[in-house]
């Protein structure tokens, strides 16, 4: 099974990049936190033998024009080793933090991803380019601002998605679905799945043209501290609604206004108590190294043979080797 596993800034992206190259991870992925989300790899594509990916690039407020130019340029630095991942974020950060619109999410990411392959196969054949869309408009690429092809290929694009709707829509356009790391081996196979299929039925396309990669929140340690950090992290996805799903399936859905009112009290310390054991155990690949490969090779069988870890905080590089070695075995 390939592992890749999280960068979490700039500062020190390619010495990491090489530790967790060097502890058996097969790529690296960065998120949009409190860095940049492309900075971290631009530095680490200077390390060989390591795939590069954005797990996620918050789609809706960018340009399909500047994203094609950062994924044209880490696919030529990496050699054809990157893969560009987007995602929607929920409506409050959009509108909120970005100050960009949120109406009709999917319709949006739908014509992102066609807005983006019309801007590389005009850079790959010379075709003049001519999208007109609902939210997108290019219609000009002159020689100055035309890299022109690019010798390792156009990068893939994977969407994250939680939602059927939105499911179904990444199966139909892109290359690949990366899972949102807030789920369960329940969600993934009753929801998830089921929705993935049927947009690929929708395409004409089969499990073979398409990519699914799981992301599964990682917590090793063997005591309730070690935990702690998993705890607020599943409180803080949990309090959205757009995540309620997830909870609902368990019958945990009303765990989700609960989380909801302490996050509008600003109580962020104390929603973490809320996470019992089990609701913990059944989103989070927790103890120690072997336990967590067990329960990543549980919740992924039959669907995926790439997973990514995502980590509240940065994982000891001899546990990820182990973890690797474990789901090696």
């Amino acid at each position: 099974m390939k592992v890749m596993t999280a960068l979490f800034g700039p500062t020190d992206a390619i010495e990491r990049a090489h530790l967790l190259r060097d502890a058996g991870a097969s790529g690296v992925f960065t998120f949009e936190g409190p860095h940049d989300v492309f900075a971290p790899l631009t530095l680490a594509s200077t390390v060989e033998g390591l795939d590069l990916m954005t797990n996620v690039a918050i789609a809706l407020p960018r340009n399909p024009v500047q994203l094609a130019h950062q994924a044209y340029d880490l696919a030529l630095l990496t050699k054809g080793r990157f893969t560009l991942g987007l995602g929607t974020q929920v409506r409050a950060q959009i509108e909120k933090r970005y100050g960009a619109a949120f109406d009709r999410p999917v319709a949006r990411m739908k014509e992102m991803v066609g807005a983006l392959r019309a801007v590389f196969a005009a850079w790959e054949t010379g075709e003049r380019l001519d999208f007109r869309g609902e939210y997108f408009r290019h219609t000009l690429m002159t020689p100055t601002f035309n890299p022109g092809p690019n010798p390792y290929g156009m990068p893939p694009i994977y969407l994250g998605a939680l939602g059927p709707r939105l499911t179904r829509a990444t199966a139909e356009v892109a290359d690949g679905l990366l899972v949102m790391p807030f789920g369960s081996k329940r969600f993934l196979h009753e929801v998830t799945m089921p929705a993935v299929r049927d947009g690929l039925v929708r395409a004409g396309r089969t499990l073979d043209d398409f990519a699914v990669v799981p992301e599964i929140i990682v917590s090793v340690g063997s005591d309730a501290t070690a935990h702690a950090a998993a705890r607020r992290l599943l409180a803080f996805y949990g309090s959205t609604p757009a995540y309620r799903p997830v909870l609902d399936v368990h019958g945990w859905g009303e765990l989700q206004p609960e989380l909801n009112a302490l996050s509008k009290q600003g109580r962020w310390q104390d929603m973490g108590t809320l996470i019992d054991d089990e609701v913990l155990h059944t989103i989070a690949a927790c103890g120690s190294p072997a336990e967590v490969a067990a329960h990543i090779r549980d919740r992924v069988d039959g669907v995926s043979d790439r997973i990514c870890l995502y980590q509240p905080g940065p994982i000891a590089i001899d546990a990820l080797a182990e973890i690797v070695d474990a789901l090696a075995a």
